[in-house]
């Protein structure tokens, strides 16, 4: 979800100009609330979060209502309830939430084929090709909001420009329920008077070592020289900056989405120190992981295991695997080796285990052996039981016990197929 509270919002008026624009940034405003509370309108109006049990979760998704009090995503649910004691606790459906997605998606689809979806309610579209059909950029936005609201209930916020970035901060700026237009002969007295934090890549340490130097806004980057720029982020980083407060962004809408991780976490209800309890959440976690990198098609090169103390300090480790690997047992085993390698000094809040480097699902060159064989029948046994009777159905003996998590959530919930 979003950072912003819908303070400061600005919209385009209706005869605003969309000269050079082709970009459509399109954003569904606070999703999982909204969807919550489309399905349950007793909640309009009312401070809403989504996220785990009350005592250990965390903030998947707040509505501007308890955003307003300070409710961040990724915040923990106790913590979100003393900024905002009277918010109603709901716990996430992403089920439903990845239903709406596709029908969102399909919309967009159904404008123009260039769509390039960045997550579960958030996509880029090109529409420079689709004007003769449906009009101008400008045209084309205002209808795309209004048919996302009659044939799903939802709404979104929509930027318009000639580049990604500029399209993605404008429909930030437009939050809730806006639609923002930046000409292309505009976009240089746009971007000036944003706050540096506004750019791509700039997060808090950027923004904290640009600010020590007197480099607040966007203006204060152009009159910078490249060497102030370079020695504040360094090379690269000032190089990024430097292109992006000109307005220069050659980034085309890309059709073709590729995963770049999946991962699970867990928080747990009380905190955990028995390390056979946290092997087995990891075989869990791991079988999870896998299970979602075979449905898309997809190998992992490294894994990663997180950690975090019940003091909130957080650990992580990685791996590279010799050969990339969708197998659970493999995952599973990697996993567990890299937590024997951190000495537990507290008890432990979280867990999680991610997959990276992802690669298509084949290694190319065949095998004459597969020592990972039988551990694959066994994976396809556990997909087939999943797919026909439910995620819960069957798992491992070794996991079984009592349920220690809160919700687990996924670290970046999959991207619903469109077709």
């Amino acid at each position: 979800m979003g950072r912003g509270d819908g303070s400061g919002r600005i919209v385009s008026p209706d005869d605003a100009d969309d000269t050079g624009t082709r970009i459509l940034h399109v954003d569904m405003d606070a999703f999982y609330a909204s969807v919550e509370v489309l399905d349950d309108p007793t909640l309009a109006g009312k401070p809403l979060i989504v996220g785990g049990m009350e005592g250990r979760g965390v903030v998947a998704s707040a509505s501007y209502e308890a955003r307003r009090f300070g409710v961040r995503s990724a915040m923990g649910v106790a913590q979100a309830l003393r900024l905002c004691p009277q918010a109603i606790v709901v716990t996430p459906h992403f089920e439903r939430y990845a239903a709406l997605s596709r029908q969102i998606m399909a919309i967009f689809h159904g404008i123009t084929p260039l769509v390039e979806p960045l997550s579960i309610d958030e996509a880029f579209l090109d529409v420079a090709g689709a004007r003769r059909l449906w009009g101008s950029p400008g045209e084309i936005a205002r209808m795309l909001r209004a048919r996302v609201r009659a044939e799903t209930g939802l709404v979104c916020s929509v930027g318009v420009a000639a580049t990604k970035h500029v399209a993605k901060i404008a429909s930030t700026r437009s939050k809730p329920d806006g639609l923002l237009i930046v000409s292309e002969p505009d976009t240089a007295a746009f971007l000036a008077a944003l706050p540096v934090s506004a750019l791509w890549g700039v997060g808090p340490k950027a923004a904290e070592a640009l600010e020590g130097r007197g480099i607040r806004l966007v203006s204060d980057i152009l009159a910078s020289p490249r060497g102030v720029l370079d020695r504040a982020l360094g090379a690269a980083g000032g190089e990024r900056i430097w292109q992006l407060a000109h307005g220069n962004d050659p980034r085309a809408v890309e059709t073709e989405r590729v995963e770049k991780s999946i991962g699970h976490e867990e928080t747990f209800l009380q905190d955990v120190s028995d390390t056979a309890v946290l092997r087995s959440e990891l075989r869990r976690l791991a079988d999870r992981v896998a299970s979602r990198l075979r449905a898309g098609g997809w190998r992992s090169g490294t894994i990663a295991v997180k950690l975090r103390y019940a003091d909130f300090t957080t650990l992580s480790r990685s791996s590279s695997l010799g050969e990339a690997t969708d197998v659970g047992q493999r995952i599973g085993d990697v996993a567990i080796g890299l937590f024997e390698s951190i000495e537990l000094t507290q008890p432990v809040r979280l867990i999680g285990v991610r997959a990276e480097k992802l690669r298509g699902g084949t290694n190319g060159a065949i095998a004459l052996w597969d020592d990972d064989e039988d551990w694959r029948r066994v994976d396809a046994a556990l997909d087939d039981a999943r797919d026909r009777f439910g995620g819960g159905a069957v798992t491992r003996a070794s996991v079984l016990g009592p349920r220690r998590d809160v919700n687990a959530l996924p670290t970046n919930p999959r991207m619903p197929r469109t077709d």
